[in-house]
């Protein structure tokens, strides 16, 4: 049957074989059972982008529509155990970067609930009224809850279930929470505008090298392409994948994704090592035309320099999205992605980016270039120092241009 949108068309085609489908009304948006802030209530006007006029406190009367550039970027994390920092950590870098206006989707233990709450309001105005967050409890609407939950880390099988329960959400973008973005995530959300009229998430390569890949050389289940791909940065039309019949491999027929997720737990479950990203990469393997893949400069991690760079991506533009997988952020085994880390949970989101945010990192970097991957430290830099440039250029030259205006 394959990978078909019969009424999902959330960007015209830049690529490939357009839909015969003509374009449908998103589904009607609707209360989720937790919020801790005000939320879209309201069915969007443009496309999968919530309106920051729906975006209100309790009793505010509706305000007229703002400008394109303040619209929501969805973004969802899932927290369990010991990641609260981590996960704030990851919301800070967002916050401190984006453009346009953020709806923040945190899913994670009752326990932790109490803290982001407490913490997310304890930033600075300036800050908190560039995003909305609501918290979610864990939840899996097929299968084996404690299976589910154990699958891998602890509720990492959550993300499988997103475009199930974010019913009123057309697209988003899911990241593990020991993701920082070096970078405004306007730039990652454009590439929604690079899906042909078949693909429905994007994620990167799990290794640039099929010789010393994990998936090329151990898996014992399809993979997606030649390296398989990995699923802690990925970018989802949930729209299209809530009305996309999925080839599989259990009946000749196609399912939907939520028919397809416990049967094939199920089926592979002896076979599989990390978990959800290997359902994932059994689903593309499926369905190739489906997924769209973003260069590695958008998912780097630790396999990217510790044999060597072989991310040409990041070698030309620098690091997009830094991935600290392996724990790196927390020992002593890859100091530069420590020294980021520690710099970005450090900066009082108050002062100056280059005082407090470039210059103690540069300085970090200066211990670290007998590593293997501070040996490269431009990599890391070159997109931060890029972007750090336009938020002075958008706060000060712009601010003061105005005023000399008047």
């Amino acid at each position: 049957m394959g990978c078909r949108t019969p009424t999902a068309r959330l960007f015209p085609s830049t690529s490939g074989c357009s839909s015969p489908y003509p374009l449908s009304p998103l589904p009607p948006a609707h209360h989720l059972s937790i919020h801790t802030r005000p939320r879209c209530t309201e069915p969007y006007t443009s496309g999968d982008l919530c309106e920051v006029g729906n975006l209100r406190k309790p009793g505010e009367q509706k305000r007229s529509k703002e400008p394109s550039s303040l619209q929501c970027m969805h973004l969802a994390v899932v927290a369990c155990g010991d990641r609260l920092e981590e996960t704030l950590i990851m919301l800070k870098s967002a916050v401190l970067f984006s453009n346009r206006r953020l709806c923040f989707h945190i899913f994670s233990e009752d326990a932790l609930k109490p803290e982001f709450n407490k913490k997310l309001q304890e930033w600075p105005s300036s800050y908190t009224k560039k995003f909305e967050y609501n918290i979610y409890p864990i939840t899996f609407s097929v299968g084996n809850a404690q299976e589910w939950k154990k699958l891998f880390k602890p509720c990492a099988a959550q993300r499988l279930f997103l475009p199930v329960i974010l019913k009123d959400v057309d697209s988003l973008l899911y990241v593990d929470t020991d993701v920082l973005f070096l970078r405004p995530i306007d730039d990652i959300w454009h590439i929604l505008k690079e899906f042909n009229s078949t693909q429905l998430a994007a994620m990167a390569p799990e290794h640039e090298i099929p010789k010393i890949g994990w998936y090329s050389r151990f898996a014992r289940h399809p993979y997606y392409g030649t390296t398989g791909v990995n699923s802690g940065v990925m970018l989802m039309n949930l729209t299209r994948i809530r009305n996309t019949q999925f080839r599989n491999s259990m009946i000749p027929s196609g399912l939907t994704w939520e028919e397809m997720l416990y049967p094939l737990y199920q089926k592979y479950k002896n076979y599989i090592t990390w978990g959800d990203q290997d359902l994932l990469n059994i689903i593309f393997y499926f369905n190739p035309e489906c997924l769209y893949v973003f260069p590695c400069q958008w998912n780097y991690r630790p396999d990217h320099c510790m044999y060597g760079s072989n991310c040409k991506g990041a070698e030309e533009e620098g690091v997009s999205i830094l991935h600290g997988n392996r724990g790196v952020y927390h020992d002593d085994k890859q100091p530069t992605f420590k020294a980021l880390y520690e710099v970005i949970r450090d900066f009082p989101f108050e002062d100056n980016l280059f005082q407090s945010l470039y210059y103690p990192l540069q300085s970090k970097f200066l211990d670290t270039v007998h590593t293997l991957c501070g040996r490269i430290p431009q990599v890391f830099l070159k997109q931060i120092e890029k972007t750090m440039k336009k938020v002075y250029e958008n706060r000060v030259i712009v601010y003061l241009g105005a005023n000399h205006r008047y």
